[in-house]
């Protein structure tokens, strides 16, 4: 085996947070372990979503001796609407994300701020459009597809395009059962009226609608905002970067930009990069400016700009307890209302952008992309400005931090497998050698990780031991969100992490100069995971249900992840979850979620919070899957 740098454990990382947190409780801060430790024992009627208050006769809780609502619904139609309606929130979420960026494409010219980086990919999915782009300027090619994209979300008529990207197979079932979503907002509107007081108590309806409001989130919004955002800023390629909240600097001035929407924090990168802003922190006598990224737009800039990344969700208030931030900018979701009132703690300037995510005790500033770098470069100055107020008594920076390898959306792990083999000369590339190897058995086959850490289990440990039996196994693994993040703080994202493989997941590694977990991107980009499913089972020519790939989320916790596995179920493909629903108090929900969804798409939950258990049934479906294609 090579000489390679060790891997960071868990334990290591759970050090750096114990040291962080005795900090806090020094400063008598409010901190999440502090605030988890508080809500136990959690609602048993929440946990099993048995409590209903979508009307004031309520709420109403299902017990033996009240197995009915007031107005007659059992727990089955009460867990199923509290189920249906998550799926809204989190299809709400990603998709109002994408509207935003469609309207910054819609402004986009060529003086900028914002200008079109990716014109092919533009071209492409203009013709997809039936979007003219003979003889035409990029610039009006650009806004026409923006107003397209903008009709998907509450089209009068018709139906969405992007589902219409699916193999054949697979559309053939959603319309088989009724689940081909109509618009974003249609579908959103359509479950909340379902679910209103006095409407539908039938389980299976309202688990076949959060299925079609699912796929209009992972090929709708998800998508939508994927595809846009490459041809705003780039579609990512790869970068070697780190991880950890050792990337924060001693003798820098430290900005963390946190959220999802890549808008704001392209406009702070871009800012922090400037002559202008360099030349003005010379005049301060500072070295520099050391931008970072937390949470998912930690990802969206890492996989463009190789910016490092401090830490993923449970790490937000651990980058502030460090006293080395001059400024945490946050844009939208997963952003903890704690945090103003902590920043206060330290000298850190903490600064919202969205009017979606309002904060109290923060700095706001709207962020307008039309002033997008006047504004930014007010922020960094700002930043900077503050540097002096650092109390060095206060600063504690752990060591700890590895390299990672990031920026594997559909097209580079094309143009990687296209590195390995001359097979094809076809415009949208193939996957056929992926194919040829997992029939070989050199890959076993392959698992998106995804998700959230969650402090109702171990943090990171689910990811970590899930990750590391995969690789032992064969079976490669792509991520995204905060999962990409803890493979990246642990050393597994590195090259290098092919000598924790098997030797067949070591060979393709060796062949196509890859690392065993591929980055894909943000929560967002799950979207490309669907697409790369879709065009293995294409290549292929077999079914979606019947490919060795599935999804995994160990440690989910937002009602995103409930939608983001719904449409990866409506998709065909199993999820595998460490965290259970919270439905488990309808015998009927539970059914369905694991069995029902399977009989009408292919996939379906299968559920183990025991990390040992659950990635043992991940590789036994693996290998069921594989012994069905007699392979």
């Amino acid at each position: 085996m090579a000489d390679v740098k060790k891997f960071t454990t868990v334990e290591e990382l759970e050090a750096d947070t114990t040291k962080l947190y005795e900090r806090a409780c020094e400063l008598c801060a409010d901190t999440w372990q502090q605030r988890a430790e508080a809500q136990k024992n959690h609602c048993k009627f929440g946990e099993g979503g048995i409590c209903c208050k979508n009307c004031s006769m309520g709420p109403c809780r299902i017990t033996p001796k009240a197995p009915k609502g007031i107005c007659g619904a059992d727990a089955h139609a009460i867990a199923a609407r509290n189920y249906l309606r998550m799926i809204c929130a989190g299809t709400s979420s990603h998709s109002d994300h994408a509207r935003e960026i469609l309207h910054v494409l819609h402004e986009t010219k060529p003086e900028g701020p914002y200008i079109v980086r990716d014109e092919q990919k533009l071209i492409r999915l203009a013709r997809e459009w039936d979007v003219a782009v003979d003889n035409r300027d990029i610039y009006s090619i650009a806004h026409e597809v923006a107003e397209k994209g903008l009709e998907e979300f509450g089209k009068s008529f018709g139906e969405m395009r992007f589902p219409s990207r699916a193999i054949e197979s697979q559309q053939a079932i959603w319309r088989r059962e009724g689940i081909w979503p109509r618009a974003i907002d249609r579908e959103v509107v359509t479950s909340l009226h379902m679910t209103h007081m006095g409407n539908s108590a039938d389980p299976e309806a309202l688990i076949r609608q959060g299925m079609r409001t699912a796929l209009s989130h992972g090929w709708g919004g998800s998508m939508l905002g994927t595809e846009i955002t490459d041809i705003l800023f780039g579609t990512p390629t790869v970068w070697e970067t780190e991880g950890n909240l050792g990337v924060l600097e001693n003798d820098l001035v430290n900005i963390v930009v946190h959220g999802h929407d890549p808008v704001f924090s392209e406009a702070i990168v871009t800012a922090a990069e400037s002559k202008e802003i360099l030349d003005y922190a010379k005049s301060k006598n500072i070295k520099g400016i050391n931008v970072v990224g937390l949470c998912c737009t930690a990802n969206e800039i890492a996989m463009r700009h190789g910016v490092r990344m401090v830490g993923n969700f449970l790490q937000q208030e651990n980058a502030i307890l460090t006293g080395a931030v001059e400024m945490m900018c946050v844009d939208i979701q997963c952003i903890f209302p704690a945090l103003p009132q902590l920043a206060q703690c330290f000298h850190t300037k903490f600064v919202t952008s969205s009017p979606i995510a309002r904060i109290p005790g923060a700095d706001y500033v709207e962020f307008n992309p039309s002033t997008a770098s006047e504004q930014a470069k007010l922020l960094v100055k700002q930043a900077i400005d503050n540097f002096e107020y650092r109390d060095t008594s206060k600063v504690w920076i752990p060591e700890s931090k590895q390299t990672a390898v990031v920026g594997y959306p559909t097209e580079q792990i094309i143009k990687h497998l296209d590195a390995i083999t001359n097979s094809h000369v076809d415009e949208i590339g193939s996957y056929r050698p992926a194919v040829d190897a997992i029939k070989a058995g050199v890959l076993r086959g392959a698992v998106a990780i995804v998700g959230c850490n969650n402090p109702r289990v171990r943090p990171d440990f689910s990811h970590y031991e899930i990750i590391k039996t995969l690789l032992k196994n064969d079976i490669l693994v792509v991520a995204t969100g905060c999962a990409a993040q803890l493979a990246t703080k642990t050393g597994l994202m590195r090259k290098e992490a092919k000598f924790e493989c098997g030797a067949g997941l070591r060979r393709v590694c060796d062949l196509m100069d890859i690392p065993p977990v591929l980055h894909m991107g943000a929560c967002v980009d799950i979207s490309r995971m669907m697409l790369l499913a879709n065009g293995i089972a294409r290549d292929w020519g077999i079914n979606l249900d019947q490919i060795p790939v599935v999804g995994c989320a160990p440690e989910w916790m937002s009602e995103k992840a409930v939608s983001i596995a719904n449409y990866v179920v409506s998709t065909g493909l199993d999820v595998y979850l460490g965290i259970e629903p919270q439905v488990n108090g309808s015998s009927q929900m539970m059914e369905w979620i694991t069995e029902g969804t399977r009989k009408l798409t292919g996939g379906g939950f299968i559920i183990n919070t025991d990390p040992e258990q659950l990635v043992k049934n991940i590789i036994d479906g693996i290998e069921a899957k594989r012994k069905a294609l007699g392979i």
